[in-house]
């Protein structure tokens, strides 16, 4: 027995009664190569949110209906995102998988 077990993961994804799951392991299998995968698109959808409420709040005339999409878009990737930095706050940095590097962005951060 090594005396310290892998700290647990907080997975990107709830049960379907809407507890958080977790992961126990040393992050580098199948189950957290999939969660990786998942914070990334995550991210990306943030990304894609939020430059898309700067584009409509930079309009003049915006619908009610529009606002309320956006709010709810923004309160979903906000929810995402407080969900993935509390992951990985409590756990240590996967030790050879670089979040650019995955998304086919070298290290100079071009494509």
């Amino acid at each position: 027995m090594t005396g310290h077990p892998a700290p647990a993961r907080l997975l990107p994804w709830a049960s379907p009664d809407g507890k958080p799951c977790y992961l126990v392991g040393e992050g580098t299998g199948y189950v957290s190569r999939v969660a990786d995968d998942i914070e990334c698109l995550q991210l990306g959808m943030a990304d894609d949110i939020l430059g898309h409420a700067d584009d409509m709040l930079a309009g003049h005339q915006v619908a009610d209906r529009e606002l309320r999409f956006l709010a709810r878009g923004l309160a979903d990737a906000l929810r995402d995102m407080r969900r993935i930095a509390e992951s990985r706050g409590a756990r240590p940095p996967a030790p050879h998988r670089d979040r650019d590097e995955h998304r086919g962005v070298s290290s100079s951060g071009t494509a």
